[in-house]
C-alpha cells in the first residue's frame, strides 16, 4: 500500500511506482494518491485532492474529510494487509496510518522526511518507533536520523531527475498563447486549496503592480494535478485585465517559459532552482496557525531552496511581510538588474550540486524491493 497526500507526493509516488514496476511488474499497488499515481498503475482507494491542506486551522476545517480518508485506509490495512506500507510525505496523516500498520505487524517505509529538524525535533524518537525505515531526500537529513538511531537511507532527491520539461519550449509558448519575445512572469500559488485562498490574492496584487511599470509583461499560472481551473475563477475575476494564462500542464513545461517566478513555499522552490529560474517566495497560513507555529519553528528560513543552500539565495516574503509592493519590487529588481539576476542564477545552480546524483526514484524502488524480501 502507498499513501501520498498532495500534488508533490502524488508525483514522487508515481515515479517510484513506475520504477518499481520495472523491477517486478506483478506487484500490486493500491492506496491514496491522485491522478499521477493512478496513471502509473496504482489502484486509488482514496483521492488525495480533497484533503491536501496545510496549517492547524485548515486541518480543523477539513477534519471530517481527513478522518474519513484515514479510516478508509485503516480498514484496507486490516482487510487487505500489504507486505509493505509506503508513506510519502503528508506527515501527520501518514504517521496515524503508520500506528495502525505497526499494530498489525505491517512493515512501514517513510519516504520524504517530515521537517522534524526544523521544529519539534524530539518527534524523531516517536518516528523511530513507528517506522522500519526512513528514506530521506536531503543530504543533511541522514545524519539527523542516524544521531537518533533511526534506520535511515539517503536515496537521492527525485527532483534531480524529474525537474525537466517534456515538451519543446517554443511549442509551449505557442500552446499557452505566449509571445516568446516578451517577458513572462510565472505565478505559482501552490497545490492546496488553502494556498490558493491565502497566497494567490497576494501574488495577483503583486502582478497588478508589476504591469503598471511594465505593461508588456505576460503572466502564466500552472494548475496543480490536485486542483482544477474552476477553483481559480473567483480569485481571477478581479484580475481579468492581466490576461493570466491558466494552464493544466506539467509544471516544468510552464517553468521553462518563465523569466521569473513568484512562488509559494514548498517543493516548488527546489524545482524552480533546478530549472535555474530566478524567483521569490511568498507564503501565508491562517493567522491562528501562524501564531501557534511561530514560537516552535527552529529555523530562520522556510524555503527549501534556501535551506539546502544554507543561505538566502532567493527572498522570502512570509505572512505579514507578504506585501504586494515588496514582492513587485523584488521581481522588478530581478528583471532590471542583470548582475543581481545572474548572481541568483549562479547560486541556484549550486543547489543541484548539493542535492546529489540522479536515480532517486530507482533507488527508492530498490529499497522497497529489499524490504519486501
Amino acid at each position: 500500500m502507498i499513501s501520498a497526500g498532495e500534488a508533490s507526493g502524488d508525483m514522487h509516488a508515481a515515479n517510484v511506482v513506475k520504477a518499481l514496476c520495472k523491477h517486478d511488474s506483478t506487484i500490486e499497488i493500491y492506496g491514496m494518491g491522485g491522478e499521477q499515481l493512478r496513471d502509473a498503475g496504482a489502484e486509488i482507494l482514496v483521492d488525495c485532492s480533497d484533503i491536501a491542506v496545510v496549517g492547524i486551522v485548515e486541518v480543523l476545517f477539513n477534519y471530517r474529510k481527513i478522518i474519513k480518508a484515514l479510516n478508509s485506509l485503516r480498514e484496507s490495512l486490516r482487510n487487505n494487509p500489504p507486505d509493505l506500507l509506503v508513506l510519502v510525505d503528508y506527515q501527520e496523516f501518514n504517521f496515524k496510518l503508520a500506528e495502525t500498520a505497526k499494530q498489525l505487524g505491517i512493515k512501514v517505509l517513510f519516504y520524504i522526511s517530515p521537517q522534524v529538524w526544523a521544529w519539534r525535533q524530539h518527534r524523531v524518537y516517536k518516528i523511530g518507533r513507528l517506522i522500519d525505515m526512513m528514506a530521506v531526500i536531503l543530504p543533511f537529513e541522514e545524519k539527523f536520523y542516524q544521531s537518533a538511531n533511526v534506520p535511515v537511507r539517503f536515496v537521492g532527491n527525485p527532483l534531480v531527475d524529474e525537474a525537466k520539461p517534456d515538451k519543446d519550449k517554443q511549442l509551449c509558448f505557442s500552446e499557452y498563447g505566449l509571445n516568446a519575445e516578451k517577458t513572462v512572469v510565472g505565478i505559482f500559488p501552490g497545490s492546496r486549496r488553502g494556498e490558493i485562498k491565502r497566497i494567490l490574492p497576494v501574488q495577483l496584487a503583486a502582478a497588478e503592480k508589476l504591469i503598471k511599470d511594465k505593461p508588456d509583461l505576460q503572466f502564466i499560472l500552472p494548475v496543480a494535478s490536485t486542483l482544477n481551473k474552476d477553483q481559480f475563477t473567483s480569485c481571477l475575476e478581479k484580475y481579468k485585465h492581466l490576461n493570466i494564462k491558466l494552464v493544466k500542464d506539467l509544471t516544468y513545461n510552464v517553468m521553462q517559459c518563465c523569466d521569473v517566478i513568484i512562488t509559494a513555499s514548498g517543493t516548488a522552490t527546489l524545482e524552480i532552482a533546478l530549472m535555474g529560474i530566478p524567483n521569490c517566495i511568498t507564503y501565508k497560513i491562517a493567522h491562528l496557525s501562524y501564531f501557534i507555529l511561530k514560537p516552535i519553528v527552529k529555523i530562520d528560513r522556510i524555503g527549501l531552496v534556501n535551506i539546502v543552500a544554507e543561505k538566502d539565495i532567493v527572498k522570502e516574503f512570509l505572512q505579514y511581510q507578504a506585501k504586494p509592493q515588496a514582492i513587485a519590487d523584488e521581481i522588478n529588481q530581478i528583471l532590471d538588474d542583470n548582475e543581481y539576476r545572474e548572481n541568483m542564477i549562479k547560486a541556484l545552480n549550486t543547489v543541484r550540486e548539493k542535492l546529489g546524483k540522479t536515480g532517486g526514484a530507482n533507488n527508492m524502488a530498490e529499497l522497497i524491493m529489499e524490504m519486501l524480501v
